[in-house]
Protein backbone atom coordinates (compact mmCIF):
# COMPACT_ATOMS: atom_id res chain seq x y z
CA UNK A 1 0.00 0.00 0.00
CA UNK A 2 1.12 3.68 -1.08
CA UNK A 3 2.43 5.67 1.56
CA UNK A 4 0.70 9.24 2.03
CA UNK A 5 1.84 12.28 0.81
CA UNK A 6 2.84 13.58 4.37
CA UNK A 7 5.31 10.60 4.87
CA UNK A 8 6.93 11.69 1.19
CA UNK A 9 10.97 12.50 2.49
CA UNK A 10 11.25 16.29 2.33
CA UNK A 11 14.75 18.16 1.99
CA UNK A 12 15.59 21.79 3.00
CA UNK A 13 15.37 24.07 0.15
CA UNK A 14 18.36 26.01 1.12
CA UNK A 15 20.25 22.61 -0.61
CA UNK A 16 19.05 23.68 -3.77
CA UNK A 17 19.42 27.13 -3.16
CA UNK A 18 22.61 27.00 -2.43
CA UNK A 19 23.15 24.14 -5.84
CA UNK A 20 21.52 26.56 -8.24
CA UNK A 21 24.30 29.28 -8.21
CA UNK A 22 27.05 27.19 -8.22
CA UNK A 23 26.63 24.35 -11.19
CA UNK A 24 26.08 21.76 -8.72
CA UNK A 25 22.11 21.11 -9.16
CA UNK A 26 22.81 17.93 -10.82
CA UNK A 27 24.79 16.48 -8.47
CA UNK A 28 23.04 17.42 -5.46
CA UNK A 29 19.62 16.32 -6.88
CA UNK A 30 21.53 12.82 -7.93
CA UNK A 31 22.90 12.70 -3.82
CA UNK A 32 19.24 13.13 -2.92
CA UNK A 33 17.99 10.59 -5.26
CA UNK A 34 20.55 8.09 -4.13
CA UNK A 35 19.39 9.01 -0.47
CA UNK A 36 16.47 8.99 -0.21
CA UNK A 37 14.69 7.79 -3.58
CA UNK A 38 13.64 9.28 -6.75
CA UNK A 39 10.77 11.91 -5.53
CA UNK A 40 10.92 13.88 -2.34
CA UNK A 41 9.91 17.11 -1.49
CA UNK A 42 10.74 20.57 -0.09
CA UNK A 43 9.15 24.07 0.57
CA UNK A 44 9.84 27.06 -1.02
CA UNK A 45 10.56 30.40 0.99
CA UNK A 46 10.21 33.96 0.19
CA UNK A 47 7.92 35.99 -2.18
CA UNK A 48 4.45 35.41 -3.38
CA UNK A 49 5.13 31.49 -3.33
CA UNK A 50 6.79 31.08 0.33
CA UNK A 51 5.44 27.91 2.00
CA UNK A 52 4.56 26.14 -1.29
CA UNK A 53 5.20 22.35 -1.59
CA UNK A 54 7.12 20.97 -4.57
CA UNK A 55 7.48 17.29 -5.69
CA UNK A 56 11.03 16.88 -7.26
CA UNK A 57 11.62 13.28 -9.38
CA UNK A 58 14.48 12.15 -10.55
CA UNK A 59 15.66 9.19 -12.83
CA UNK A 60 14.90 7.03 -15.81
CA UNK A 61 11.76 5.86 -14.04
CA UNK A 62 10.73 9.17 -13.34
CA UNK A 63 10.92 10.49 -16.88
CA UNK A 64 9.01 7.44 -18.34
CA UNK A 65 6.00 8.08 -15.81
CA UNK A 66 5.72 11.72 -16.23
CA UNK A 67 6.42 11.82 -20.13
CA UNK A 68 4.79 8.64 -21.25
CA UNK A 69 2.87 5.80 -19.04
CA UNK A 70 1.59 8.36 -17.03
CA UNK A 71 0.94 11.73 -18.74
CA UNK A 72 -2.42 12.53 -18.37
CA UNK A 73 -1.99 13.24 -14.67
CA UNK A 74 0.18 16.23 -15.49
CA UNK A 75 -0.52 19.75 -17.15
CA UNK A 76 1.55 21.58 -18.85
CA UNK A 77 -0.88 24.50 -18.73
CA UNK A 78 -0.68 24.21 -15.07
CA UNK A 79 3.42 23.59 -14.88
CA UNK A 80 4.67 26.09 -17.47
CA UNK A 81 2.31 29.45 -17.26
CA UNK A 82 2.92 30.31 -14.19
CA UNK A 83 6.40 31.34 -14.82
CA UNK A 84 5.61 32.78 -18.70
CA UNK A 85 2.42 33.67 -17.47
CA UNK A 86 -0.14 35.13 -20.08
CA UNK A 87 2.46 37.07 -22.01
CA UNK A 88 3.06 34.71 -24.71
CA UNK A 89 -0.16 33.00 -25.16
CA UNK A 90 -0.88 29.61 -25.33
CA UNK A 91 1.55 27.33 -27.30
CA UNK A 92 2.86 23.55 -27.53
CA UNK A 93 4.44 24.48 -24.77
CA UNK A 94 1.61 25.55 -22.40
CA UNK A 95 -1.48 23.69 -23.71
CA UNK A 96 -2.60 20.35 -22.74
CA UNK A 97 -4.84 18.14 -24.32
CA UNK A 98 -7.06 17.62 -26.47
CA UNK A 99 -6.47 20.68 -27.99
CA UNK A 100 -2.56 20.31 -28.20
CA UNK A 101 -2.92 16.70 -29.68
CA UNK A 102 -5.46 18.80 -32.33
CA UNK A 103 -2.38 21.94 -32.78
CA UNK A 104 0.35 19.72 -32.70
CA UNK A 105 -0.97 18.03 -35.82
CA UNK A 106 -0.85 20.85 -37.76
CA UNK A 107 2.11 22.04 -36.98
CA UNK A 108 3.70 18.55 -37.43
CA UNK A 109 4.87 19.38 -41.23
CA UNK A 110 6.72 22.17 -40.46
CA UNK A 111 9.12 19.84 -38.39
CA UNK A 112 9.60 17.28 -40.43
CA UNK A 113 13.03 16.18 -41.77
CA UNK A 114 12.59 17.58 -45.61
CA UNK A 115 11.30 20.88 -43.91
CA UNK A 116 14.38 20.96 -41.24
CA UNK A 117 16.54 20.42 -44.95
CA UNK A 118 14.88 23.50 -46.69
CA UNK A 119 15.67 25.56 -43.34
CA UNK A 120 19.10 24.80 -43.24
CA UNK A 121 20.31 27.11 -46.07
CA UNK A 122 19.01 30.00 -44.05
CA UNK A 123 20.55 28.83 -40.56
CA UNK A 124 23.62 28.71 -42.47
CA UNK A 125 23.39 32.20 -43.91
CA UNK A 126 22.81 33.67 -40.66
CA UNK A 127 25.75 31.81 -38.99
CA UNK A 128 28.01 32.85 -41.49
CA UNK A 129 27.28 36.10 -41.60
CA UNK A 130 27.21 36.82 -37.23
CA UNK A 131 30.96 34.56 -37.36
CA UNK A 132 32.15 36.78 -40.17
CA UNK A 133 33.26 39.42 -37.40
CA UNK A 134 35.16 37.44 -34.88
CA UNK A 135 38.38 37.77 -35.93
CA UNK A 136 38.24 41.32 -35.98
CA UNK A 137 36.95 41.19 -32.59
CA UNK A 138 39.50 38.86 -31.43
CA UNK A 139 37.49 38.32 -28.37
CA UNK A 140 33.76 37.05 -28.12
CA UNK A 141 30.85 36.22 -25.51
CA UNK A 142 29.60 33.21 -27.20
CA UNK A 143 26.79 32.96 -24.98
CA UNK A 144 25.45 36.42 -26.58
CA UNK A 145 26.90 35.30 -29.62
CA UNK A 146 25.18 32.19 -29.78
CA UNK A 147 21.72 34.23 -28.39
CA UNK A 148 21.26 36.47 -31.58
CA UNK A 149 22.46 33.94 -34.32
CA UNK A 150 19.77 31.75 -32.24
CA UNK A 151 17.01 34.37 -32.67
CA UNK A 152 17.89 35.21 -36.03
CA UNK A 153 17.68 31.83 -36.92
CA UNK A 154 14.43 31.18 -35.26
CA UNK A 155 13.10 34.56 -37.07
CA UNK A 156 14.28 33.63 -40.65
CA UNK A 157 12.74 29.97 -40.17
CA UNK A 158 9.67 30.68 -38.44
CA UNK A 159 8.95 33.73 -39.80
CA UNK A 160 10.92 34.87 -43.18
CA UNK A 161 12.69 37.75 -41.41
CA UNK A 162 15.57 38.65 -43.08
CA UNK A 163 18.64 39.53 -40.87
CA UNK A 164 19.03 43.63 -40.54
CA UNK A 165 18.07 46.65 -38.66
CA UNK A 166 14.24 45.04 -37.74
CA UNK A 167 15.29 42.00 -36.53
CA UNK A 168 17.79 43.54 -34.31
CA UNK A 169 14.89 45.80 -32.72
CA UNK A 170 13.01 42.46 -32.61
CA UNK A 171 15.55 40.40 -30.87
CA UNK A 172 16.36 43.14 -28.00
CA UNK A 173 12.29 43.51 -27.55
CA UNK A 174 11.89 39.60 -26.83
CA UNK A 175 14.83 39.02 -25.00
CA UNK A 176 14.01 41.88 -22.87
CA UNK A 177 10.39 40.58 -22.69
CA UNK A 178 11.45 37.17 -21.85
CA UNK A 179 14.04 37.85 -18.78
CA UNK A 180 11.57 40.22 -17.59
CA UNK A 181 9.09 37.94 -17.54
CA UNK A 182 10.93 35.16 -16.04
CA UNK A 183 12.49 37.00 -13.57
CA UNK A 184 8.47 37.99 -12.11
CA UNK A 185 7.60 34.47 -12.45
CA UNK A 186 10.29 33.07 -10.52
CA UNK A 187 9.77 30.85 -7.79
CA UNK A 188 9.37 33.57 -5.15
CA UNK A 189 9.63 35.94 -6.58
CA UNK A 190 7.50 39.49 -6.65
CA UNK A 191 4.86 40.65 -9.53
CA UNK A 192 6.27 41.38 -13.10
CA UNK A 193 7.54 44.30 -13.91
CA UNK A 194 4.06 47.02 -15.36
CA UNK A 195 5.95 48.00 -18.70
CA UNK A 196 5.90 44.25 -20.13
CA UNK A 197 2.56 44.72 -21.16
CA UNK A 198 3.89 47.71 -23.64
CA UNK A 199 6.38 45.59 -24.49
CA UNK A 200 4.27 42.52 -25.24
CA UNK A 201 1.73 44.86 -27.42
CA UNK A 202 4.96 46.11 -29.49
CA UNK A 203 6.01 42.46 -30.44
CA UNK A 204 2.23 41.00 -30.95
CA UNK A 205 1.70 43.80 -33.32
CA UNK A 206 4.44 43.45 -35.22
CA UNK A 207 4.28 39.49 -35.48
CA UNK A 208 -0.10 39.80 -36.11
CA UNK A 209 1.25 42.65 -39.42
CA UNK A 210 3.14 39.32 -40.51
CA UNK A 211 0.48 36.82 -40.11
CA UNK A 212 -2.01 39.25 -42.03
CA UNK A 213 -0.15 39.51 -44.76
CA UNK A 214 1.03 35.61 -45.27
CA UNK A 215 -3.00 34.96 -44.98
CA UNK A 216 -3.30 37.47 -47.69
CA UNK A 217 -0.73 36.74 -49.89
CA UNK A 218 -1.11 34.17 -52.60
CA UNK A 219 0.68 30.76 -52.06
CA UNK A 220 3.13 30.54 -54.45
CA UNK A 221 4.44 34.17 -53.15
CA UNK A 222 4.58 33.14 -49.69
CA UNK A 223 8.43 32.43 -47.86
CA UNK A 224 9.03 29.39 -47.14
CA UNK A 225 8.85 29.19 -43.20
CA UNK A 226 7.14 28.23 -41.05
CA UNK A 227 4.44 30.67 -40.69
CA UNK A 228 3.57 30.25 -43.75
CA UNK A 229 2.78 26.28 -43.46
CA UNK A 230 0.65 27.13 -40.12
CA UNK A 231 -1.73 29.78 -41.57
CA UNK A 232 -2.92 26.99 -44.26
CA UNK A 233 -2.58 24.37 -41.61
CA UNK A 234 -6.32 23.31 -41.14
CA UNK A 235 -7.56 19.97 -38.99
CA UNK A 236 -9.85 17.07 -39.53
CA UNK A 237 -12.47 19.17 -39.64
CA UNK A 238 -11.22 21.74 -41.98
CA UNK A 239 -10.91 23.89 -39.14
CA UNK A 240 -8.07 26.92 -39.01
CA UNK A 241 -5.74 28.48 -36.17
CA UNK A 242 -7.17 32.14 -35.61
CA UNK A 243 -5.22 34.91 -34.98
CA UNK A 244 -4.78 34.84 -32.03
CA UNK A 245 -3.65 30.97 -31.43
CA UNK A 246 -0.83 31.52 -34.68
CA UNK A 247 0.50 34.66 -32.66
CA UNK A 248 0.24 32.69 -29.43
CA UNK A 249 2.17 29.55 -31.40
CA UNK A 250 4.90 31.53 -32.97
CA UNK A 251 5.53 33.79 -29.71
CA UNK A 252 5.92 30.47 -27.51
CA UNK A 253 8.32 28.88 -30.11
CA UNK A 254 10.73 31.71 -30.92
CA UNK A 255 10.68 31.75 -27.05
CA UNK A 256 11.46 27.88 -26.69
CA UNK A 257 13.51 28.03 -30.22
CA UNK A 258 16.15 30.20 -29.40
CA UNK A 259 16.67 29.67 -25.73
CA UNK A 260 17.15 26.25 -26.09
CA UNK A 261 19.67 26.86 -29.15
CA UNK A 262 21.66 29.98 -27.05
CA UNK A 263 22.77 27.89 -23.93
CA UNK A 264 23.28 24.48 -26.20
CA UNK A 265 25.45 26.19 -28.84
CA UNK A 266 27.02 28.44 -26.04
CA UNK A 267 28.37 24.93 -24.64
CA UNK A 268 29.24 23.27 -27.43
CA UNK A 269 31.58 26.10 -28.40
CA UNK A 270 33.26 26.36 -24.72
CA UNK A 271 33.52 22.65 -25.12
CA UNK A 272 35.55 22.65 -28.57
CA UNK A 273 37.67 25.39 -26.93
CA UNK A 274 39.01 23.52 -23.74
CA UNK A 275 39.05 19.65 -25.44
CA UNK A 276 41.25 20.70 -28.83
CA UNK A 277 40.85 16.35 -29.25
CA UNK A 278 37.22 16.64 -29.83
CA UNK A 279 37.54 19.59 -32.09
CA UNK A 280 39.71 17.68 -33.76
CA UNK A 281 37.84 14.60 -34.01
CA UNK A 282 35.13 16.66 -35.69
CA UNK A 283 37.26 18.20 -38.33
CA UNK A 284 38.31 15.00 -39.29
CA UNK A 285 35.05 13.60 -39.53
CA UNK A 286 33.59 17.02 -41.41
CA UNK A 287 36.02 15.77 -43.81
CA UNK A 288 35.83 12.47 -44.12
CA UNK A 289 32.07 13.21 -45.19
CA UNK A 290 33.07 15.32 -47.90
CA UNK A 291 35.59 17.35 -50.19
CA UNK A 292 37.53 19.76 -47.88
CA UNK A 293 35.89 23.32 -48.36
CA UNK A 294 34.44 25.88 -46.85
CA UNK A 295 31.07 25.24 -49.07
CA UNK A 296 27.16 24.53 -46.57
CA UNK A 297 26.91 20.95 -45.68
CA UNK A 298 23.46 19.49 -46.86
CA UNK A 299 20.87 18.14 -44.51
CA UNK A 300 21.72 14.36 -45.07
CA UNK A 301 25.82 15.09 -44.47
CA UNK A 302 24.79 17.06 -41.11
CA UNK A 303 22.57 13.99 -40.54
CA UNK A 304 25.47 11.21 -40.82
CA UNK A 305 27.76 12.67 -38.67
CA UNK A 306 27.53 10.44 -36.36
CA UNK A 307 30.44 12.11 -33.52
CA UNK A 308 28.83 14.95 -33.84
CA UNK A 309 25.80 14.14 -33.29
CA UNK A 310 26.93 12.03 -30.09
CA UNK A 311 29.23 15.69 -29.44
CA UNK A 312 25.89 17.61 -29.27
CA UNK A 313 24.20 14.98 -27.59
CA UNK A 314 26.95 14.83 -24.74
CA UNK A 315 26.64 18.27 -24.74
CA UNK A 316 23.10 18.48 -23.50
CA UNK A 317 23.04 15.83 -22.04
CA UNK A 318 26.09 17.67 -19.12
CA UNK A 319 24.10 21.27 -19.89
CA UNK A 320 20.72 20.69 -20.57
CA UNK A 321 19.00 24.35 -21.39
CA UNK A 322 15.93 23.28 -19.16
CA UNK A 323 16.77 21.90 -15.84
CA UNK A 324 13.55 20.86 -13.88
CA UNK A 325 10.22 20.72 -15.75
CA UNK A 326 7.12 22.16 -14.22
CA UNK A 327 4.35 19.78 -14.58
CA UNK A 328 0.99 20.42 -12.67
CA UNK A 329 -0.77 17.80 -11.18
CA UNK A 330 -4.01 17.05 -12.40
CA UNK A 331 -5.06 13.65 -10.75
CA UNK A 332 -3.78 11.70 -7.31
CA UNK A 333 -1.12 9.58 -8.63
CA UNK A 334 1.32 6.93 -7.26
CA UNK A 335 4.99 6.29 -7.51
CA UNK A 336 7.81 4.63 -5.99
CA UNK A 337 5.81 3.93 -2.60
CA UNK A 338 4.33 7.66 -2.78
CA UNK A 339 0.82 9.22 -3.06
CA UNK A 340 1.14 12.63 -4.32
CA UNK A 341 -2.70 14.18 -4.67
CA UNK A 342 -4.28 16.35 -7.90
CA UNK A 343 -3.28 20.11 -7.19
CA UNK A 344 0.52 19.18 -6.47
CA UNK A 345 3.48 21.04 -8.18
CA UNK A 346 5.59 18.78 -9.92
CA UNK A 347 9.32 19.52 -11.20
CA UNK A 348 10.59 16.55 -12.88
CA UNK A 349 14.57 17.07 -12.77
CA UNK A 350 16.78 17.07 -16.03
CA UNK A 351 19.77 17.79 -15.01
CA UNK A 352 19.20 15.18 -11.90
CA UNK A 353 18.46 12.27 -14.04
CA UNK A 354 21.46 12.89 -16.39
CA UNK A 355 23.73 13.15 -13.06
CA UNK A 356 23.27 9.79 -11.88
CA UNK A 357 26.41 7.80 -11.83
CA UNK A 358 24.37 4.61 -11.72
CA UNK A 359 22.86 5.66 -15.56
CA UNK A 360 26.14 7.20 -16.64
CA UNK A 361 29.81 6.39 -15.49
CA UNK A 362 31.50 9.49 -13.98
CA UNK A 363 28.37 11.73 -15.08
CA UNK A 364 29.99 14.96 -14.70
CA UNK A 365 32.89 14.25 -17.00
CA UNK A 366 32.07 15.02 -20.96
CA UNK A 367 32.19 11.80 -22.30
CA UNK A 368 30.98 11.89 -26.03
CA UNK A 369 31.72 8.11 -26.66
CA UNK A 370 29.74 7.37 -23.90
CA UNK A 371 26.73 7.43 -26.51
CA UNK A 372 28.21 5.54 -28.98
CA UNK A 373 28.86 1.63 -29.66
CA UNK A 374 29.36 -0.21 -27.60
CA UNK A 375 28.57 1.51 -24.55
CA UNK A 376 25.68 3.20 -25.20
CA UNK A 377 25.03 4.38 -21.64
CA UNK A 378 21.82 6.57 -22.78
CA UNK A 379 20.07 2.91 -24.05
CA UNK A 380 20.50 1.12 -21.03
CA UNK A 381 18.08 3.02 -19.60
CA UNK A 382 14.99 3.83 -21.66
CA UNK A 383 13.97 7.53 -20.87
CA UNK A 384 17.88 8.40 -19.69
CA UNK A 385 19.00 11.30 -21.86
CA UNK A 386 15.96 13.37 -22.06
CA UNK A 387 17.48 16.57 -22.88
CA UNK A 388 14.37 17.33 -25.26
CA UNK A 389 12.03 15.73 -23.28
CA UNK A 390 10.53 12.63 -24.57
CA UNK A 391 7.29 10.85 -25.26
CA UNK A 392 4.31 11.28 -27.13
CA UNK A 393 5.23 15.29 -26.17
CA UNK A 394 8.96 15.37 -26.85
CA UNK A 395 9.65 18.60 -27.99
CA UNK A 396 8.80 19.39 -32.01
CA UNK A 397 11.40 21.47 -32.31
CA UNK A 398 14.76 19.17 -31.16
CA UNK A 399 15.38 18.15 -34.50
CA UNK A 400 15.38 21.85 -35.55
CA UNK A 401 17.55 22.46 -32.46
CA UNK A 402 20.15 20.08 -33.55
CA UNK A 403 20.40 20.54 -36.69
CA UNK A 404 20.92 24.34 -36.06
CA UNK A 405 23.66 23.55 -33.16
CA UNK A 406 25.33 21.41 -35.72
CA UNK A 407 25.44 23.75 -38.08
CA UNK A 408 27.07 25.90 -35.95
CA UNK A 409 29.71 23.96 -35.25
CA UNK A 410 30.56 22.80 -38.28
CA UNK A 411 30.81 26.00 -39.43
CA UNK A 412 33.37 27.23 -36.14
CA UNK A 413 35.36 23.80 -36.86
CA UNK A 414 36.14 24.76 -40.14
CA UNK A 415 36.90 28.34 -39.74
CA UNK A 416 37.87 29.29 -36.30
CA UNK A 417 40.29 28.24 -33.75
CA UNK A 418 38.74 29.08 -30.46
CA UNK A 419 40.53 29.47 -27.10
CA UNK A 420 38.95 30.65 -23.18
CA UNK A 421 39.96 33.74 -22.11
CA UNK A 422 41.39 33.67 -18.61
CA UNK A 423 41.39 31.11 -15.99
CA UNK A 424 36.90 31.26 -15.86
CA UNK A 425 34.86 28.62 -14.93
CA UNK A 426 31.49 29.64 -16.65
CA UNK A 427 29.06 27.44 -14.88
CA UNK A 428 25.18 26.63 -15.31
CA UNK A 429 22.77 28.43 -12.74
CA UNK A 430 19.11 28.40 -12.34
CA UNK A 431 16.65 25.75 -11.20
CA UNK A 432 14.29 25.44 -13.69
CA UNK A 433 15.81 27.02 -17.03
CA UNK A 434 19.58 27.35 -17.29
CA UNK A 435 21.35 30.26 -17.43
CA UNK A 436 25.40 31.53 -17.64
CA UNK A 437 25.97 34.21 -15.69
CA UNK A 438 28.76 36.29 -16.97
CA UNK A 439 28.68 34.43 -20.16
CA UNK A 440 31.34 32.78 -21.71
CA UNK A 441 34.65 34.37 -23.58
CA UNK A 442 36.63 32.94 -26.12
CA UNK A 443 39.48 34.17 -27.72
CA UNK A 444 38.72 33.81 -32.06
CA UNK A 445 41.35 33.34 -34.86
CA UNK A 446 41.19 32.01 -38.15
CA UNK A 447 41.17 28.34 -38.08
CA UNK A 448 44.87 28.00 -40.11
CA UNK A 449 46.61 29.83 -37.54
CA UNK A 450 48.27 28.17 -34.71
CA UNK A 451 47.56 27.72 -31.51
CA UNK A 452 46.81 31.21 -29.17
CA UNK A 453 48.44 29.72 -26.25
CA UNK A 454 50.28 26.64 -25.66
CA UNK A 455 47.87 24.10 -23.20
CA UNK A 456 49.40 21.34 -21.21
Amino acid sequence: MARPFSALPAIDVSLLDEARSTGELGAVMARVAAELGPIFRWTTRGGRDAGAVRVSMVGPEANRFVLHTHRHHFSHDLGWSPFIGDLFGQGLLNMDDPDHAVHRKMWNPAFTVAAIDAYLPAMQKVIEARTARWPRLGEVDVHAEARTISFDIAAAALAGFEPGEEVDRLRELFHGLTHRAQDGHQEGAGAPVPSLREMRSRLGARLASLIHARRAAPPEERPRDVLSLIVRAHDDADRRLSDEQVLGHLNILLLAGHETTTNLGAWALYLLSTLPEHRQRIAAELDAHRAPGRGSILGETLRALEGLDNFVRETGRLYPPVLNVPRGVLGEFEFAGYTVPAGAQARLSIIGSHSLPTVFREPRRFDPDRLAPPRQEDRQHPYALVTFGGGPRGCIGQHFAAAEVKALIAHVVRHFRLEPVGNQRPVPAGFLHASIPGGIRLRVRPAGNPPLTSRP
